[in-house]
């Protein structure tokens, strides 16, 4: 079994409750065996055939539909002809006819007829096959009992899997749909910030083309403000980048919360001291989303406790887990394999540190430390 679920293998495994009819056979007490080893053939065979349709989309449901009729006919016949053990045919059928209504089409706010007749009708056919037969109520009732598990059990499966399935391709359209909005966004943003700002400095850089050898000095305004704008452009651009790329400690913390949350880590976060300046949070949560990142790739942990410490010289972050990990190659990893690295980078352009190793009680901790003086964007420029 794997993330889509099982396949028909793990059905047709089941064939080996045919040990029992068989054994029945081997101590004679099956006659005769020129009838009862093709019956027993023929169902098997059945079994194998609704169960390869049923998963197979290139045929339709009604196909293994009616090999499930079919089969149900033999195992009818076969137990009324030759009994004893003979009546297992039944839990079998039952499976398959679980795999078959687990493969209908659901109908959310109505009842589950496939469930009530294909089940419900396997299962009953085979307490009449034990009447007829002159079996006693333990055993029809275990009879009934089998089938009516091995049919309920398998459909139950087969469709949680499909709703799995289902949820899952709700999310990822989700994702595309939110990535191509954020595109959308930050184009949006880049042309409402750019589109004026380059038209002005291309009309400046005409008028300086024109008077530059007429009037040196007019020229050298028209320049000196194509400098301003470019900066002030460049300014607006990086702003914009750090909106896109950075979330600042605040909307870190909240998410690290629930990614650690989603992934079976308890977490605890504790914060002192005055609120931090926007530029250091905004180069506090990076280290939080990269910390973050690989507590839940690498360390195992079951535990996670956040710090975020302000003191009047500087801010100090750690994040700490108990887990034991791949230790410090988990980290370098981290983020596409630039996690620790472009931490550190990040942090020396401020004049902060990065620290990362084996907590001296256990698990793993990382200390990002950013002085009071940091003057870099929360993009890391």
């Amino acid at each position: 079994m794997d993330r889509n679920g099982p396949s028909g293998q793990a059905f047709v495994f089941w064939l080996v409750i045919l040990v029992w009819p068989v054994w029945d056979m081997v101590k004679g007490r099956a006659h005769p065996l020129w009838l009862a080893i093709p019956a027993l053939v023929v169902f098997a065979f059945l079994h194998f055939a609704v169960v390869r349709t049923a998963f197979d989309g290139r045929y339709p449901m009604r196909l293994p539909i009616v090999l499930l009729v079919a089969q149900a006919g033999v195992a009818s016949a076969a137990a009324l002809a030759f009994q004893g053990r003979w009546y297992t045919l039944f839990p079998l059928l039952g499976l398959a006819a679980g795999v078959v209504v687990g493969h209908l089409p659901g109908r959310s706010g109505r009842p589950e007829l496939p469930l009530f007749i294909g089940i419900g009708g396997v299962s009953s056919l085979g307490v009449l096959a034990g009447l007829l037969g002159g079996e006693d109520g333990g055993a029809l009732a275990a009879n009934w009992y089998g089938t009516v598990t091995a049919g309920v059990v398998t459909a139950v499966i087969l469709r949680l899997f499909t709703a799995i399935g289902q949820l899952r391709d709700a999310r990822e359209e989700l994702a595309e749909a939110a990535v191509a909005r954020e595109r959308l966004r930050f184009s949006r943003d880049l042309h409402d910030l750019l589109g004026h700002t380059l038209s002005l400095m291309v009309v400046k850089a005409q008028a300086v083309r024109r008077v530059a050898e007429r009037d040196p000095a007019v020229a050298a305004e028209q320049a000196a403000d194509i400098e301003t704008v470019g900066r002030k452009a460049l300014d607006e651009v990086r702003q914009a980048v750090s909106g896109y790329r950075g979330r600042g400690l605040a909307d870190e913390l909240d998410a690290a919360r629930m990614a650690l949350a989603d992934s079976g880590v308890d977490v605890s976060v504790r914060r002192t001291g005055p609120p931090l300046a926007p530029r250091t949070g905004a180069l506090l949560g990076w280290a939080v989303r990269e910390g973050v990142t690989n507590v839940i790739r690498h360390s195992g942990a079951g535990r996670c406790e956040i710090t975020v410490r302000n003191g009047e010289d500087s801010a100090v972050l750690e994040v700490k887990d108990d887990g034991a990990g791949q230790g410090g190659s988990g980290w370098q990893g981290g983020s596409g394999g630039h996690g620790l690295r472009g931490l550190s980078e990040r942090m020396e352009l401020v004049a902060g540190t990065v620290q990362a190793g084996p907590a001296p009680d256990g698990g793993f901790l990382l200390t990002v430390t950013v002085p009071a003086t940091a003057t870099v964007d929360a993009g890391g420029r």
